[in-house]
């Protein structure tokens, strides 16, 4: 784990608590943290299945955000990079949002 990886979970982390109670009903804080956390501990994503699972549940939660109207797409988009910088550089080479 680097500092850049610790200090974007601590982002996200924030980003949760200040969005959570509002915005996101419990199951869906629980995908938000899963992939933070899951990402944090994760050395490589080709190798980590419970890691690639919960980016997979988190993608598929940022698309319906945006799709029904949760949260503004820049307000996704930010989590979703603040979450994925939580991994190791592997799991930043893609970031499907829309």
């Amino acid at each position: 784990m680097t500092s850049e990886r610790s200090e974007a979970y601590g982002r996200a982390m924030k980003a949760l608590a200040d969005l959570g109670p509002s915005k996101f009903h419990p199951f869906q804080q629980e995908v938000i943290r899963d992939a933070a956390d899951s990402l944090l501990f994760c050395e490589d994503l080709e190798q980590d299945t419970a890691a690639n699972d919960a980016l997979e549940r988190f993608y598929a939660l940022a698309a319906h955000l945006i799709a029904n109207d949760v949260l503004v797409p820049d307000t996704v988009e930010q989590l979703v990079a603040d979450v994925v910088a939580c991994g190791p550089v592997s799991a930043r080479i893609a970031v499907p949002v829309a």
